[in-house]
C-alpha cells in the first residue's frame, strides 16, 4: 500500500517545516515541503495528499498578528485547498504558528458564525515564553491523539493563550468534543480552572493547549510535537536513563499516518 502523503506548506518566516517533514517520514509516511507561492500557482498540487500540515515558525514575521497574513492569503487564494481537506476524509494539522493560521482561517468552526467562538491571543504575561509542558488529551475523539494518555512537549510562543467568546460558545465547543488537549500537572491533573504559571504557560482558558474540529480530523496545538522525536531532544536526556526509544511527539504523527493504513 502506498505511503500516506503529507503536504507541509511553508511561507516566509516558517522555520519548523524540515523537522515536521522528518516527523511524518519517521512515522512511516511521505512528506513534501511546498512554498505557499507554489501552491497558489498550482492548487492542484494538493490533490494527491492525504494530510495537510501548517508547521510552526513566524509566518510573514507575525507583523500584524500571529498567523494573520498567512490566513488572509489562504482565504483569498487557496480556499479551494482548505475546502478539499475539510470536506473529504483527509487530515489537517497545525503546530504553533500553524495553529494560529488555522484559528484565523476559522477552519475549526461553522463558517456561518458571526464572530469566532474562540481565538488565540497574547500570553497572560505579555511576552514570548519557551519551556517544556505536560499535556493530557481529553479523549480519543481527535485522530492525532488516539492512544495517548499524557505527553511532554516543548512550547515556544507569545500569542498562544486560547480564549473562548462566552459561556454559550464554551458549552458548544465542549459538546462538540472540540477540546482536544490541555496543559496538565506532571501527575496528569487538568481541571477546569487555570492551573497557573508555568503549568499553564500562557493563561489559556480551561488550560486548553489544542482543539480539533467536530470530526476529529482537523487538529491544532501550540506545543511542538516535531521537537521531541528522539530521546536526545529531552532536556534531561543525559541524566535520565529510563527515556523511551522515541520522543512523545512521534505518536501524533504516527496516528496521522496509521489513519490511512
Amino acid at each position: 500500500m502506498a505511503k500516506p502523503k503529507a503536504l507541509i506548506v511553508r511561507a516566509p518566516g516558517t522555520n519548523c517545516d524540515i523537522e515536521t517533514a522528518y516527523a511524518f517520514e519517521l512515522a512511516g509516511g511521505e512528506s513534501v515541503r511546498v512554498h505557499v507561492n507554489q501552491l497558489i500557482d498550482n492548487p492542484g498540487l494538493a490533490d494527491s495528499f492525504q494530510i495537510l500540515c501548517f508547521p510552526g515558525g513566524f509566518s510573514y514575521g507575525d507583523d500584524i498578528a500571529a498567523g494573520r497574513i498567512a490566513a488572509v492569503q489562504w482565504q483569498t487564494r487557496l480556499a479551494e485547498v482548505v475546502s478539499l481537506f475539510q470536506n473529504q476524509d483527509r487530515l489537517v494539522l497545525g503546530i504553533c504558528n500553524g495553529f494560529q493560521i488555522m484559528m484565523r482561517l476559522g477552519i475549526f468552526f461553522d463558517a456561518d458564525e458571526q464572530s469566532p467562538p474562540a481565538t488565540l491571543t497574547w500570553n497572560t504575561q505579555g511576552r514570548f515564553e519557551t519551556r517544556w509542558v505536560h499535556l493530557k488529551p481529553e479523549s480519543d475523539h481527535c485522530v492525532f491523539l488516539r492512544g495517548i494518555e499524557k505527553i511532554y512537549l516543548p512550547m515556544a510562543h507569545a500569542e498562544g493563550r486560547l480564549l473562548i467568546r462566552d459561556q454559550q460558545a464554551s458549552q458548544e465547543i465542549a459538546d462538540r468534543k472540540q477540546i482536544a488537549v490541555r496543559y496538565c500537572t506532571p501527575e496528569g491533573h487538568t481541571g477546569d480552572e487555570g492551573l497557573g504559571f508555568p503549568t499553564n504557560p500562557n493563561g489559556a482558558q480551561w488550560n486548553i493547549a489544542g482543539i480539533c474540529d467536530p470530526s476529529g480530523r482537523i487538529f491544532g496545538l501550540m506545543p511542538h510535537p516535531e521537537r521531541f522525536l528522539d530521546p536526545t531532544n529531552h532536556p534531561s536526556w543525559t541524566r535520565q536513563s529510563s527515556l523511551p526509544k522515541h520522543g512523545d511527539g512521534l505518536k501524533i504523527f504516527t496516528n496521522a499516518v496509521e489513519y490511512f493504513a
